[in-house]
């Protein structure tokens, strides 16, 4: 479940008051990163205000601000809640989360629409869904009103009913078929939409068994005119029989007139369809829900095929509705610091896969891994885990697994990796796990947001393509980096070198582009497109640099860092363009955070101040490669004092295989793309 907290905001006033409803307004210049209106729902007029006064505003504060407070009236909520009845008898457990939101919300009563139990059954087995539905609804602090449905009232297919099928026994447990009452200058009627066909008495949700009788619609005439000085008046019925078709135009013929007449009949509610539907006519909004633990297929739940509820707030002029999926409202008081510090740290407890991936030397793999999921909270978790590759030839078994881990405690997950052999090329991906978790509090199941962990990949038995095009890694300034595990990167004891090609598109005031740094090791930035390279030695950082002018944009550039044991040296484009002496035999404080290319590790490693542009050829090297002007190759080398070398011709996936003479791979971070042909 999607933790989206969604207000569908269905509904408008009564159409009415729709001459005032503001037009859109025009773009503001005084919002200019405001890039859609849908924001503000605004299907009502602004609510009335009043101007402050001494007993209902107090302030020490002097303030040219005349802060407008709410105009004093009576106001109410109600809900309305759909269909139960047509899925699988689980869904009562729908109707108790419904019955848990809207004791959160706390509305002056709840409404429903019909088919409250799944009947068509005889009197034993009724009695028990009647029992089970009402146990579940009378835990609602609200008082509830029944409307009756067919579900509520037919008999059991096959058999001869008695006489009325099961409403005798509807108004001995639910209430009366037919009834009003009043609450704040309103007026609520409930109606019956399964008298059955007025000749023979049958019972159907179509044709003749769609008719009113007379003694309803005199019912109804009385109720109007008992509520002829009621600000609104609402009704419910089980089948919207205006929308005609399969039940006849009786509603329309002989109701809908009779509403029109009365003047103040605000809203009509039903259900049935399991679908919701809006269809105002003559100034009276006519509202379908679809369902509240009911069959659901969910074709498009945010269009209305979904378990919901409305939400009815009432005012003297005008009424707003809208619509909350059921299990969506959060409970404030559940959120205590212990539960919001508890799903923090669930969420930064990634799966954990154990060993690597090794592809023969035809492509294929062939193994299994075992994938750890930990639960560090005091609640239990459900979760899923995936396995995904874009790389087609690979498959999985199982496909997925899901289960529940107690509260602090461990699970581990086997699942069998296969790929078909095949190049390990530009083609090839790896395996990523996406875990799905949800955690389990008692009034509410809290969706972490889903991790994705790459499985490592070893390339030792494959032999990687070698006359590939000079390319590079084009990262967006916003998430892109490849990053390095620490044990890959390890910074020498005594003189290193670190450099690459880069070409700026963008300059930030604080970015990061070779770096290792968090208060020890090293980096090289590239703030305002002015290159600086820092070594912590001695307890602080010594830097060189930045310098006196940023790189032109749209231009390739060399940068090296130099770290001699004596002296640190900055180059660009081969020029010497800042040197401080060092004292010697200072080594560098060292971390187990990532090397990042194209970012800074923040932290906890993640990381942060991204480069915007393009970045090639990036190699770290023990010793000191350069001391004096030079002239850079376009295209490094490998040799034996390189530590990990990326010509960034070739990405395997995630993976941004290394040119030196070990297997230190990098990992894409977000969404770098590769780019052949560098000019």
């Amino acid at each position: 479940m999607t933790i989206r907290f969604l207000l569908i905001a269905l509904l408008a006033a009564t159409p009415a008051l729709a001459q005032n409803v503001k037009p859109k307004p025009d773009p503001k210049p005084e919002t200019p990163n405001l890039i859609h209106e849908r924001h503000t729902h605004q299907h009502n007029p602004d609510l009335p205000t009043v101007k402050p006064t001494p007993d209902r505003f107090f302030t020490t504060r002097q303030s040219d601000i005349v802060l407008p407070l709410p105009e004093e009236q009576d106001a109410f909520v109600f809900a309305v809640f759909g269909d139960r009845t047509g899925g699988p008898d689980e869904g009562v457990n729908i109707l108790a989360d419904a019955v848990r939101d809207v004791n959160l919300i706390e509305p002056d009563l709840v409404m429903t629409v019909g088919d409250m139990i799944q009947g068509y059954n005889r009197t034993p087995e009724w009695m028990v869904e009647m029992t089970e539905y009402k146990a579940i609804m009378d835990e609602l602090i609200s008082p509830w009103f029944p409307v009756a449905g067919n579900h509520d009232i037919y008999w059991q297919r096959g058999e001869t009913p008695p006489e009325g099928y099961h409403e005798k026994s509807y108004e001995m447990h639910f209430g009366p078929l037919w009834y009003s009452f009043k609450h704040k200058n309103s007026s609520f009627i409930v109606l019956y939409s399964d008298e059955g066909d007025p000749e023979t008495g049958e019972k159907r949700t179509s044709g003749d068994g769609q008719k009113i009788s007379k003694d309803q619609l005199a019912f109804l005439r009385a109720a109007l005119d008992r509520a002829k000085d009621d600000e609104h008046v609402f009704i419910f019925l089980h089948h919207p029989r205006w929308t005609a078709g399969r039940y006849g135009n009786d509603w329309n013929d002989k109701v809908h007139p009779m509403l029109v007449e009365a003047g103040n009949v605000t809203a009509v509610f039903a259900g049935h369809i399991h679908q919701m539907r809006y269809d105002p006519k003559d100034g009276i909004e006519y509202v379908t829900l679809a369902t509240t633990g009911g069959g659901q297929n969910g074709t498009v739940p945010d269009a209305g095929w979904l378990h919901h509820y409305h939400v009815v707030t009432v005012r003297k002029n005008q009424v707003a509705m809208a619509a909350f999926p059921v299990g969506e409202v959060l409970d404030v008081r559940e959120i205590t610091a212990e539960l919001h510090e508890q799903a923090g740290n669930l969420a930064a407890t990634p799966a954990l896969p154990a060993g690597k991936i090794s592809p023969n030397a035809d492509g294929s793999v062939e193994t299994i891994v075992s994938v750890e999921i930990a639960n560090p909270t005091d609640y239990p978790i459900d979760y899923t885990l995936t396995p995904e590759s874009r790389d087609d030839r690979w498959s999985f078994f199982p496909d997925h697994a899901h289960g529940t881990v107690a509260a602090g405690k461990t699970t581990a997950v086997r699942m069998k990796l296969t790929r078909a052999a095949g190049p390990v090329d530009a083609t090839f991906d790896t395996v990523r796990t996406v875990l799905d978790r949800d955690l389990l509090a008692p009034g509410y199941r809290y969706q972490i947001p889903p991790t994705e962990g790459a499985i490592d990949v070893s390339l030792e038995n494959i032999v990687l393509p070698t006359d590939l095009p000079n390319g590079y890694l084009a990262l967006d300034g916003e998430r892109d980096a490849v990053a390095v595990e620490s044990d890959l990167a390890t910074t020498p004891d005594g003189p290193f070198t670190v450099e690459g090609w880069v070409r700026v598109r963008g300059y930030g005031n604080r970015v990061g582009l070779l770096a290792k740094s968090q208060g020890s090791e090293h980096a090289m930035f590239i703030s305002g497109g002015r290159p600086d390279f820092a070594v912590h030695l001695g307890g602080d950082y010594r830097r060189v640099g930045p310098a006196s002018e940023p790189l032109p944009l749209d231009t390739w550039a060399h940068v090296a860092g130099v770290y001699t044991g004596r002296a640190l040296l900055l180059f660009i484009d081969g020029k010497l363009v800042d040197r401080i002496e060092v004292a010697p035999g200072m080594e560098p404080r060292s971390n187990d955070f990532p090397f990042y290319i194209g970012a800074d590790p923040a932290g906890g490693g993640r990381p942060t101040s991204f480069f915007n542009g393009d970045i090639d050829e990036v190699r770290m090297s023990r010793g000191a490669r350069y001391t004096e002007d030079f002239t850079p190759r376009r295209r490094l080398r490998s040799d034996a004092d390189t530590i990990f070398y990326y010509p960034m011709d070739l990405l395997l996936g995630p993976i941004v295989p290394d040119a030196g003479p070990t297997d230190t791979s990098g990992r894409t971070v977000g969404a770098p793309r590769l780019i052949s042909n560098r000019n």
